[in-house]
């Protein structure tokens, strides 16, 4: 129940056991179809490059800023959390220019001061941000910023490594241009592919670049000689075929259960976590109207050696939460109701022994009411 990986769903391992055949086996070309259509429904998208590239969510996200960033450009980089300074890192790697919008860690990104930086600096060519921040469990209004952007016509880069199968994600509806996710969080797969979708209006920025993409390996005009539809597969590289499978099968699950049904799941088991935490006595430092419910930031109470707790939770109950990153390590705990890890058992789980173990080393909560709260929320 930490920030990710999530568990991985026994039908998606039992999946990587297959046997391993070709990555260019006409079985394994029909499921790469597959992948892309399962992937296509996920997204909420029509986007005809939508595909899942062959490495973890880092790959995702570079391969967004390589293909569609170029040296000179001004990209705006919207920073309230972790994952918004490594893309302002990919920024500076490329030789463009980082405008950074920083809001604080907890909260969502504040339009008002993404629109006066697009004022202050109309030659911006792209706004990225982060939609859940994993580092916070802070989630921003996606359509909003995204429509800002086209507004002052610039294309936009967003992160869905932590909300793809845990909350709404509509790309045409947000009208977004360049999005990566990974397959470890809400998917419930293993790490180490990495799903990513380009827009029409992306997919003519690439193709209409004045230098070389700076990666052979993430060049889009090169991959999709493999991963394209309607057309003898070019050799690229060696796919996962293993990790593939699980992938796929992680999908066909999704697409089992329904988009609405995960996200009010998560939303759910989220609710209730809340309830147990807040009866005995903890808060979520994102304000509720702005939280993530699939990642959840925990203050810790005054005077707690939040580390042993964590210790404590993996030796005596097999649980792991996560620790707090930059500006909030040691500050708070990242609890993770992620994919096939949400469920009420966790949930239950998690306030039993959170209490046991607080309620060892003496911290100041409430006891004796977590669980029955949630119960209460569960019905």
């Amino acid at each position: 129940m930490g920030p990710g990986p999530s568990d991985v769903n026994p039908r998606v391992l039992n999946a990587m056991a297959r046997p391993t055949i070709g990555h260019l086996d006409p079985e394994f070309v029909r499921m790469m179809d597959e992948v892309k259509s399962l992937l296509r429904f996920a997204f909420q998208t029509k986007n005809e490059l939508t595909i899942a590239v062959s490495a973890p969510g880092s790959a995702g996200m570079e391969t967004c800023f390589v293909n569609l960033v170029e040296p000179g450009d001004k990209v705006i980089v919207c920073q309230n959390g972790l994952f918004g300074g490594r893309m302002a890192e990919n920024v500076r790697r490329m030789d463009a220019e980082v405008v950074l919008v920083e809001d604080e860690w907890g909260r969502a990104i504040e339009l008002q001061k993404l629109e006066d930086a697009l004022k202050n600096h109309p030659d911006t060519k792209i706004v990225s941000f982060v939609h859940a921040e994993t580092s916070t469990g802070a989630q921003s209004d996606a359509e909003a910023i995204c429509k800002l952007a086209r507004k002052y016509d610039c294309l936009t880069i967003v992160d869905c490594v932590t909300s793809l199968g845990g909350t709404e994600v509509s790309l045409d509806v947000w009208g977004a241009d360049a999005v990566y996710s990974g397959s470890q969080k809400c998917l419930s797969c293993a790490p180490g592919i990495s799903p990513v979708s380009f827009s029409g209006r992306a997919v003519e920025a690439v193709k209409a670049r004045q230098t070389p993409v700076r990666s052979w390996f993430m060049d889009l005009n090169l991959v999709m000689g493999y991963w394209g539809e309607g057309q003898t597969r070019a050799y690229h590289h060696t796919a996962p075929v293993n990790a593939l499978y699980g992938f796929h099968e992680a999908l066909v699950i999704l697409n089992e259960e329904g988009l609405q049904a995960a996200w009010e799941r998560h939303m759910q088991n989220h609710l209730a976590l809340r309830a147990g935490l807040e009866a005995m006595g903890l808060s979520l430092i994102v304000p509720e109207k702005e939280r993530l419910p699939q990642l959840n930031a925990v203050t810790i109470p005054e005077g707690v050696d939040e580390a042993a707790i964590r210790r404590k939770l993996l030796q005596s109950f097999n649980l792991e939460i996560g620790a707090g990153l930059g500006s909030l390590a040691g500050k708070v705990w990242r609890i993770g109701l992620m994919g096939y890890a949400s469920n009420a058992k966790n949930v239950i789980l998690c306030l039993s022994a959170l209490e046991a173990v607080l309620s060892e080393s003496h911290a100041p909560i409430n006891k004796g009411l977590a669980v029955a709260e949630a119960y209460r929320v569960y019905g």
